[in-house]
């Protein structure tokens, strides 16, 4: 008998997890399986299937067996609410994007929900590249005495394999599993302190941003889109910009206007998830020395002398 893929376990295991919600649903309603047919136009024997975790379950047939239940499909996909967390959930949607991520922070700290004890000594800079994380973050990671390290090289160390490959073998969410798994250890690791490089799209990735927060102190590098791509540019590496190179090598110049757009774009979508680390360093028109000091400034100070 042929063993399942890893893929097709986790889908039978969702459709084990959704048989059981829809169950646990209509009894919660007091409905029959017969009941539940009649007023969603499903038949019995489908609804059957769909509880014993079996079937072709698709996002229409979902919505009607919600309607029938007088929920809907997000109440059908979440965990069954406590009467307590649905006042908390009535008041936090009448909030902003930004009030919400207030609320997040202010319920981690004052219930102890993410591992808080040494995450002041432990600095991660993030940002866009050519912001001058690499460079910050090795010159203040010395000063400190502390051990720097870049996220990205400690995803390959716990894949055992390059990032591309990782991308090419296990796609974007094998990718975040082993950053997730990176982060714990690398704070694991440094409970005493570490500086820490992390890459521009860390942000996007809700899960793993409150995960980077809950556990180290957040810096943003932030510059103008001209300088990001004056310093990627110097540096020679383009990623994650789609650009064409002219037989001599040089970047054409309608290329490096496109990839400007692109960073803009990049950076205008990012902007508001950036600003909730817990302080930021604009770089722009500072030399790295300056840069450096108003780093040393954005940081909490050692809790040991070096």
């Amino acid at each position: 008998m042929p063993t399942m893929t890893e893929s097709e376990q986790g889908a039978r295991t969702t459709l084990v997890e959704l048989g059981a919600r829809v169950r646990a649903w209509r009894a919660r309603r007091g409905m029959t399986r017969k009941a539940l047919a009649a007023d969603s136009g499903l038949s019995e024997r489908f609804l059957a299937d769909v509880e014993g975790g079996k079937g072709n379950v698709s996002i229409y047939s979902l919505e009607a067996a919600a309607r029938a239940l007088n929920i809907s499909i997000l109440e059908l996909l979440q965990d069954a609410p406590r009467p307590a967390l649905v006042r908390v959930q009535g008041l936090l949607g009448r909030l902003d994007d930004g009030q919400l991520d207030q609320a997040y922070m202010l319920l981690g700290s004052t219930f102890g929900l993410g591992d808080s004890l040494g995450r002041e000594q432990r600095i991660a800079l993030i940002g866009l590249r050519g912001a001058g994380k690499t460079t910050l973050g090795a010159q203040l990671a010395a000063q400190r005495g502390l051990a720097f390290v870049e996220l990205d090289r400690e995803i390959e160390r716990e894949a055992g394999t390059s990032m591309n490959e990782i991308l090419l073998l296990h796609g974007q969410a094998g990718y975040r599993r082993y950053e997730r798994r990176a982060l714990l250890r690398i704070a694991e690791d440094h409970a005493d302190g570490v500086v820490m490089t992390t890459g521009g799209s860390i942000v996007s990735e809700r899960e793993t941003f409150d995960l980077l927060q809950s556990r180290f102190y957040c810096v943003w590098l932030k510059a103008s889109p001209e300088e990001h791509m004056s310093r990627v540019v110097a540096q020679g590496d383009m990623r994650p910009f789609h650009t064409t190179r002219g037989e001599d090598g040089e970047i054409a110049q309608g290329a490096m206007g496109e990839a400007l757009d692109d960073l803009r774009r990049i950076l205008a979508s990012r902007e508001a998830l950036y600003a909730r680390a817990d302080a930021v360093v604009d770089t722009a028109a500072r030399t790295a020395r300056q840069s450096l000091k108003d780093l040393e400034r954005a940081v909490p100070a050692p809790t040991t002398p070096n």
